[in-house]
C-alpha cells in the first residue's frame, strides 16, 4: 500500500526531543505505509529553510508561498516566482485567506491570494489553499482568477458540504486532515462522504491537528495512516482502495511522475 501524506510542516516538527532528523520522520511515516509527503511552506524564508532542512529526498515534495497570517513578513512576489519556478517545487502555497484570526488587513490577503493563483497559473503548477471564516471570498476569487486553469486544493477542509460542491465544479481537490476524527466534526464528515473518491486527499497538516488517538500530540506525516484509515470507513471502502485513489490523485494535482508514486520493485 502507498499512501500520500499532502500537507505537512516538516520545518514544523520537534527534532530535539521526538525526531533526530527528517529521515528518522519520513522512516517513521513508511512503517505506516506513507511513501510520499509535500513539505508545505509557510513564508519565503521558511521556505529556504525548509529546502535546506530536507534536502535531497524521493520521499518528500515541496510546495512555497506566504500563508495568509504570515504577511506581515517582508515578502516579493517576483521572489516567490523564481522560487516557485524551481524544480523541486510543485505546487504555490500555503495561501489563502484567514479572517479568523486577522481581520486588519483583508485586502491584502486578498491581494495575495490572487498573485499567487496568477503565478501558479503561470507555471502550470496548482495552488494550496487555507481558507478560515472568509468562505465567500475565497470562492469569489478562486472563480475570478481562473484558478481552475492550474488546479488547486482546498487544504485541511472544515466547510460544508455546499462549498465542496462549489469546490469541486471548479475542479478543486478536496483534502481532508486529523480534523475528520473529531468527535464533534460531523458536518465534516458528511463532506468527507460527499466528495467522490476521485477528487479527495489525506493530509495530517502536521506538527498541528493530530487524529484520534493522538489528539493533543504532536502530529507527524505517519499519522495520516490513521486518516485515511478513519476516511475509508466513512466511504465504506478499503484503506488499500482509498490509498490507492488518494495517491493517484495527489499525482495528478501536482504533476508527479509515476514512478514516485509506487514502491520499489
Amino acid at each position: 500500500m502507498f499512501l500520500v501524506d499532502s500537507h505537512c510542516h516538516l520545518d514544523g516538527l520537534n527534532y530535539e526531543t521526538l525526531h533526530r532528523d527528517v529521515a528518522d520522520v519520513v522512516a517513521k511515516a513508511k512503517a505506516r505505509e506513507v511513501h510520499l509527503m509535500l513539505a508545505v511552506a509557510t513564508t519565503l524564508q521558511g521556505f529556504r529553510n525548509m529546502a535546506e532542512l530536507i534536502g535531497q529526498r524521493d520521499e518528500v515534495l515541496m510546495s512555497c508561498g506566504i500563508h495568509p497570517l504570515n504577511l506581515d513578513e517582508p515578502y516579493d512576489f517576483a521572489e516567490l516566482r523564481r522560487l516557485a519556478a524551481g524544480e523541486a517545487v510543485v505546487a504555490l502555497g500555503e495561501t489563502g485567506l484567514d479572517y479568523y484570526y486577522q481581520q486588519d488587513n483583508k485586502e491584502e490577503q486578498q491581494a495575495a491570494l490572487r498573485e499567487h493563483i496568477r503565478i501558479g497559473r503561470e507555471l502550470d503548477k496548482p495552488v494550496i489553499v487555507h481558507t478560515r471564516a472568509a468562505r465567500e471570498d475565497t470562492l469569489t476569487i478562486l472563480q475570478e482568477e481562473r484558478a481552475g486553469e492550474c488546479g488547486g486544493v482546498l487544504h485541511c477542509f472544515t466547510e460544508d458540504t455546499a462549498t465542496a460542491r462549489v469546490l469541486l465544479d471548479l475542479g478543486f481537490y478536496i483534502s481532508f486532515s486529523g480534523m475528520v476524527t473529531f468527535r464533534k466534526a460531523e458536518e465534516l464528515r458528511e463532506a468527507a462522504r460527499y466528495v467522490p473518491l476521485d477528487r479527495l486527499l489525506v493530509e495530517t497538516d502536521s506538527p498541528y491537528l493530530a487524529p484520534v488517538p493522538y489528539r493533543g500530540k504532536e502530529n507527524q506525516p505517519a499519522y495520516v495512516r490513521d486518516v485515511a484509515d478513519f476516511v475509508a470507513q466513512l466511504k465504506g471502502v478499503s484503506v488499500e482502495q482509498l490509498a490507492a485513489a488518494t495517491t493517484a490523485n495527489f499525482g495528478q494535482l501536482f504533476h508527479v511522475a509515476p514512478q514516485r508514486l509506487m514502491l520499489p520493485a
